[in-house]
């Protein structure tokens, strides 16, 4: 820190070519229970595309300041906290602000980030995997055994999700946009795989899996929901994380909803309590720290920029260029 003050990427809201740039701000304050965090690297997410668009703005309270997860080294610890140490190497969800030199994150919303993963690999954790963990495991009730779909397998989500399901013995089918995005599923433990431009998923898992899958996981809505109704197992659960399709849905049939018994429910983790947070962090340290310790569990990083191409780290991911995360630097 220099007079404490950092730089921080600003953005133009509604200025999705170059309005995204270098500026000089204030290092964040931080309270009792947080620790301050000297940044290495951030993840990119389409949720910072939403609120660069004006559609997606920060929780009330919470830095305007784009990014929500981040690794990098402790610089200062609050008051009230315990078990985390200044030099400790740590990556994190934050609800904004990521996109700077310096964060103020919950103590308990710390990861230790494993001796075998890069800074860069670790910027990219966060987000994805608790994503996933919280919609398979909380909100999804997968278990082992089960069959899952997972649309758009090729994202930073999807293929996290792919892998938890292999690490808890659930069988995958997946759909992407490509050949090459489809490789890089199965790759991760998808074991069927759907080209979307070109099949209809619905028809492929009827076919192979007639009993259908007991959950599906849907990033894309839009007219997906009552196809994922059809290929859905008694009991079932379709749970929504965003709407790339749009935010209607095509007209709910209710006889496949109710003859399937089914539940669909959507899920968001930005605007989460810091206690449920806490809670879910410590859930998926405590079931899958250990895999990516070992490595049977891996960030899936797609391309790395240094902050001063940000710009086109945006367009990358604008553009559905990517498979897996996109990552910045500050150095």
């Amino acid at each position: 820190m220099s007079n404490n003050t950092m730089q921080c990427v600003q953005h133009t809201e509604g200025d999705m070519q170059g309005g995204l740039a270098l500026v000089s701000g204030n290092v964040p304050a931080f309270s009792a229970s947080q620790v301050l965090v000297k940044v290495a690297a951030f993840g990119i997410n389409r949720a910072d595309l939403l609120q660069r668009a004006g559609r997606y703005p920060a929780p009330e309270g919470e830095s305007p300041v784009l990014g929500l997860e981040v690794s990098g080294v402790i610089e200062a610890i609050g008051d009230s906290v315990e078990g985390w140490l200044t030099g400790q190497r740590v990556c994190a969800i934050v609800a904004g602000g990521g996109y700077a030199e310096y964060v103020a994150i919950e103590a308990s919303h710390l990861i230790a980030i494993p001796d075998n993963m890069s800074d860069t690999q670790a910027a990219g954790l966060s987000e994805v995997f608790l994503t996933a963990y919280q919609a398979l495991k909380w909100v999804g009730e997968i278990n082992p055994g089960n069959k899952a779909l997972i649309h758009a397998g090729a994202s930073g989500v999807g293929l996290a999700a792919l892998q938890l399901c292999r690490l808890w013995d659930v069988s995958t089918a997946t759909t992407a946009s490509s050949t090459k995005k489809l490789n890089v599923c199965k790759d991760a433990g998808a074991k069927l795989l759907i080209n979307y431009k070109e099949q209809d998923f619905a028809a492929e898992i009827k076919s192979k899996w007639p009993d259908g899958v007991d959950m599906v996981l849907d990033m894309v809505a839009g007219d997906y929901l009552n196809r994922n109704l059809k290929i859905l197992a008694m009991d079932g659960n379709v749970v929504y994380l965003a709407m790339l399709a749009g935010r209607f849905a095509d007209k709910l049939d209710m006889g496949l909803l109710l003859g399937k018994r089914a539940t669909v429910r959507g899920t968001t983790l930005r605007n989460r309590d810091n206690q449920y947070k806490a809670r879910l962090v410590k859930d998926f340290c405590r079931d899958c720290l250990p895999a990516l310790t070992k490595g049977s569990l891996t960030v899936p990083v797609d391309t790395v920029y240094a902050v001063a191409d940000i710009n086109q780290a945006h367009q990358q991911v604008l553009a559905n260029d990517t498979c897996g995360k996109v990552i910045v630097c500050w150095s």
